[in-house]
């Protein structure tokens, strides 16, 4: 019998940002900025919890966890972003692709479960605070931060290899400024419907999975602040939560927009911007929102600015 005869694809090459040349300066100096106040930001945030006495404690190991994740979150996706905007065929290796993929899904899920990791440490502080230091010692918020990275990059391996068991022929333009599941299954010429179970599987028990926990979390901690007596108490757990909440709701609203809807045949603009904003903004936008929200983290880093030779 007669194998047909398929070209296998080397690379894909990227549809990109936009198509106006007229706004590649523009995106270019505008994601760097972002970029490089992502990185000081959250490199930032871990110095400052490694070096500052007062924050050594469970939300404050959470936070820097977090803001290290954020790191690695864009990194894996803005450098090459930049890049491709100034060249006019935005390429990028098979095997390249399916790294990118590996590390972003990866990061993107270990992300989720830190989340909901300091959900749960917020529940403790609030609803049990005489009992907070022996129930958030630093072994669980190490097996914490140990089983987000797990679950992450399990998930995204099981991910990662269904992707990679398909074959890919002709097509090699991804719709789309990183490589992504949805886009790449579009290009397969085999059938997806076995990936696009796993996939659904994974999505739903990580995404909704931590979702519900921090939903239960919360809704146990606005039980908790009611039954304050005094104002400024109910004031002041809220704003304990305030910069968590507000994290998380950026977070997800923008990954179940992309992720948790109806498969589509097309990737238009607005989805574009949505991942934008889910891949790029979102890791600048969580140390920013803990500095501003923060009291604590606003006096250490006037502390430090002070402490800075001249």
């Amino acid at each position: 019998m007669e194998v047909e005869n398929e070209t296998k694809v080397e690379m894909f090459v990227f549809s990109g940002l936009t198509d106006d040349s007229r706004l590649v300066p523009f995106l270019f100096i505008f994601f760097l900025l972002v970029y490089m106040v992502t990185v000081v930001g959250n490199v930032g945030m871990m110095v400052l919890v490694c070096t500052t006495p007062s924050f050594h404690n469970p939300m404050y190991y959470l936070l820097s966890f977090l803001s290290m994740v954020d790191l690695c979150y864009s990194t894996v996706v803005t450098p090459k972003m930049l890049h491709d905007l100034w060249t006019k065929v935005k390429s990028i290796s098979f095997n390249g692709c399916i790294l990118q993929l590996f590390l972003f899904a990866g990061v993107a899920v270990t992300e989720a479960l830190v989340l909901s990791g300091m959900s749960y440490d917020r529940y403790v502080a609030i609803c049990h605070p005489l009992h907070y230091i022996s129930i958030m010692t630093k072994k669980k918020c190490l097996g914490l931060v140990l089983l987000a990275s797990f679950v992450g990059f399990f998930q995204s391996s099981v991910q990662t290899s269904c992707v990679l068991s398909l074959q890919y022929c002709k097509l090699n333009i991804i719709d789309h400024f990183y490589c992504d599941i949805p886009p790449l299954l579009k290009l397969s010429c085999s059938k997806t419907l076995r990936c696009e179970l796993v996939i659904l599987l994974f999505t739903w028990s990580c995404g909704v999975g931590s979702m519900l926990m921090i939903l239960v979390s919360y809704g146990l901690i606005v039980v908790s602040i009611l039954q304050l007596k005094s104002a400024e108490g109910r004031q002041k757990a809220f704003n304990t939560c305030f910069s968590h909440m507000l994290c998380v709701s950026i977070f997800y609203g923008t990954v179940f927009f992309i992720y948790l809807r109806p498969p589509s045949t097309t990737f238009e603009k607005r989805d574009k911007v949505f991942s934008v904003f889910y891949s790029v903004m979102i890791p600048m936008l969580n140390p920013l929102i803990y500095s501003l929200r923060n009291q604590e983290v606003r006096k250490a880093i006037m502390e430090a600015i002070c402490k800075c030779p001249r």
